[in-house]
């Protein structure tokens, strides 16, 4: 019984880390697509129900298995780095995640269900616009407008129009939308690649401003969580991480750290409306991450 549960907590193991790491590449590069996200959610909600297998199984057996070859001290290291490098990995993508996903929301949703493409439209009335600042400093203009689309619609409404310039009658933009029901207005958005958005598919760092944005943030936490990795990898004794490891409590804190950051990211990816808590548990999810493996992990060092 005693071998069959340490082999449980082992399989397990290994198919929620598959998993999240599944999850994780598909969460890298879904926010140029059309919600609902139904892969990632799929392999996050896998990689939970194993992890709540995995803390069942330890809390039954409540001790580390006796000394085999899976508990040499390179293999407990090399363990301990992966698990560490994940937890890195999906802390520096809900950055990307966060800075890129399409501000949008059903409107761009609506217009990629009914086929839009991209046409070079020009303004034919700015109905509104006002100033979008940055620490006092003028961004762009976001405006009301009304725009003619060569062989397609001659007076497009289109709200929410972000541009660097503003745009005056007779000025070119690029638009989004949907020859099929012009009457879903247009999109457009100059720090965005429209392409990419209406083509609807995967692409982990968009060729546009947030894109740009989106691969420092993703660098800098990664680089983060490689420093963190090395240094709870390497350091500790391994029999200190092998207690860690097989330890209930421990697991049971980071089971649920993980829950419940799948629980503020589930509606993101289903395309609901978030809660406030879960608004608050997705943005600071990067730091909820690390900063919850860095607390359970220094029992490490003894």
């Amino acid at each position: 019984m005693r071998s069959t549960l340490i082999w449980l907590v082992r399989l397990c193991s290994l198919a929620a880390w598959v998993a999240a790491a599944v999850a994780c590449m598909w969460l890298l590069g879904a926010t140029a697509m059309a919600r609902p996200w139904r892969e990632p959610f799929v392999w996050g909600a896998v990689a939970m129900g194993c992890a709540v297998v995995r803390v069942v199984a330890l809390w039954v057996l409540r001790g580390a298995p006796k000394a085999d070859e899976f508990t040499d001290e390179l293999w407990v290291k090399l363990r301990t780095g992966a698990l560490w490098a994940i937890a890195a990995f999906s802390s520096a993508l809900f950055a990307v995640v966060l800075l890129t996903s399409s501000n949008a929301g059903g409107e761009l949703d609506d217009l990629r269900d009914a086929g839009a493409t991209v046409s070079t439209a020009t303004v034919v009335e700015r109905q509104s616009t006002r100033q979008e600042l940055s620490d006092g400093v003028v961004k762009g203009y976001v405006s009301r407008l009304l725009v003619s689309v060569p062989g397609g619609a001659q007076r497009l409404a289109v709200r929410g129009a972000y541009t660097y310039e503003k745009p005056g009658e007779g000025a070119e933009v690029d638009v989004l939308w949907a020859r099929s029901d012009p009457g879903l207005g247009g999109y457009i958005n100059e720090s965005k690649d429209l392409a990419t958005l209406a083509e609807n598919r995967w692409n982990a760092f968009q060729d546009d401003e947030s894109g740009a944005g989106s691969l420092i943030a993703f660098i800098v936490v990664a680089l983060i969580g490689v420093a963190l990795t090395s240094l709870f990898t390497l350091l500790p004794d391994a029999d200190d991480l092998q207690e860690v490891a097989w330890s209930a409590p421990f697991q049971t804190v980071r089971t649920a750290l993980a829950t419940l950051v799948f629980w503020g990211w589930s509606p993101m990816m289903l395309g609901m409306q978030p809660s406030v808590p879960q608004v608050i548990v997705a943005v600071g999810s990067s730091c909820l991450v690390l900063l919850g493996y860095v607390l359970t992990s220094l029992r490490g060092f003894g």
